[in-house]
């Protein structure tokens, strides 16, 4: 992730411990570790692979005496690059603030008075104080327009329902396909490239299924691993797409070494939405990786695959979306699905 944000690597450390150290999450005699690294390196941003509390933020950066940032900030960041309309700079722009919020304090350690004088009463307003008075308000308006984003959403699924079209929701971890497959499938000419979220935002296409009967297909946001509670809470509307479903198609990286992991993290997620029930088929993409080991057409290797992954989807097809292997197979499969709901 570090990379895809387009930060230069010069070392990792890890450290097992039972528990995170309550003021620096890393222990005492790892964190004089890494700030010994730091001449020999030349590190100047330090990255933590999970969230940090404001209080450890604050405390390593005094000790380290550069930026430290956590696996959220690095995700939002991110995701700041990859939003391109509206409503994806809308809900980054709101998940950063909301991020934001509870870390003002410490950053102000003067408390530079803006009030005071004539017309006053008390020592008057701190920088902090205004600080937060002002994220608070843009994050009420953030929400505000989302809500507004939330609303013609379900208006335009309505006339959708009215229409009688099903839809299929693309759901997957990040970098697993979902933008090629969509393109592929579609011809909708949506970013693509071999980075974590490289797409963001939303795509809709239109697809006629090989029973001449018609589907939209939307292509969502990449789900990863601790994806943290503000970005989940600021995409709200985008992933109220999934529940409005007929059909979720999860596409799994079956070339990845953490295939089975990858999975899990997408079904926890899915989970904590409320979907856990929802019909789902698997796309096992990227066979052309696997040396020309596998047919689109194997259904005994299906299953095997299937138990491997130990996940609660029993329909899959063997898929790679970049050279076009096994697409008329999985869109068979989505149509019998949706005929037997």
């Amino acid at each position: 992730m570090a990379r895809t944000a387009g930060a230069e690597v010069v070392g990792t450390i890890t450290q097992r411990l039972s528990e995170p150290n309550h003021s620096y999450y890393m222990g005492k005699g790892k964190l004089e570790e890494l700030i010994s690294l730091k001449d020999k390196v030349g590190y100047s941003l330090v990255v933590f692979d999970d969230e940090l509390s404001p209080a450890q933020q604050r405390n390593l950066e005094e000790e380290l005496e550069v930026k430290v940032i956590d696996r959220s900030a690095l995700i939002l960041d991110i995701f700041a690059q990859r939003a391109k309309t509206h409503e994806g700079r809308l809900q980054v722009e709101l998940a950063q603030q909301e991020y934001l919020l509870p870390r003002l304090a410490g950053r102000w350690p003067h408390l530079e008075r803006l009030g005071g004088g004539i017309g006053t009463r008390g020592p008057g307003e701190t920088q902090l104080e205004s600080d937060r008075r002002i994220i608070q308000r843009k994050i009420q308006r953030l929400k505000g327009e989302l809500e507004s984003v939330r609303k013609h959403r379900a208006l335009y699924r309505h006339r959708r329902d009215v229409q009688g079209i099903p839809v299929v929701a693309i759901v997957g971890y990040t970098n697993a396909g979902k933008s090629t497959l969509l393109n592929a499938l579609s011809d909708a000419n949506v970013l693509v490239e071999d980075k974590l979220f490289a797409t963001l935002d939303p795509t809709t296409r239109r697809l006629t299924l090989p029973d001449k009967k018609q589907v939209l297909m939307t292509d969502t946001v990449g789900f990863i691993q601790k994806l943290p509670p503000t970005v989940v809470a600021a995409f709200r509307a985008t992933l109220e797409e999934l529940s409005e479903a007929d059909l979720l198609l999860h596409i799994v990286d079956i070339a990845s070494e953490t295939a089975a992991q990858q999975c899990h993290t997408v079904e926890d997620i899915l989970k904590d939405l409320g979907l856990a029930d929802k019909p789902t088929l698997l796309a096992l993409n990227k066979i052309d990786l696997l040396g020309g080991k596998i047919e689109p057409g194997d259904d005994e290797t299906v299953r095997r695959y299937i138990d491997q992954l130990c996940v609660r989807v029993q329909t899959a097809a063997f898929i790679s979306a970049a050279k076009g292997w096994g697409l008329n197979r999985m869109l068979e499969l989505i149509a019998k699905m949706l005929n037997n709901k």
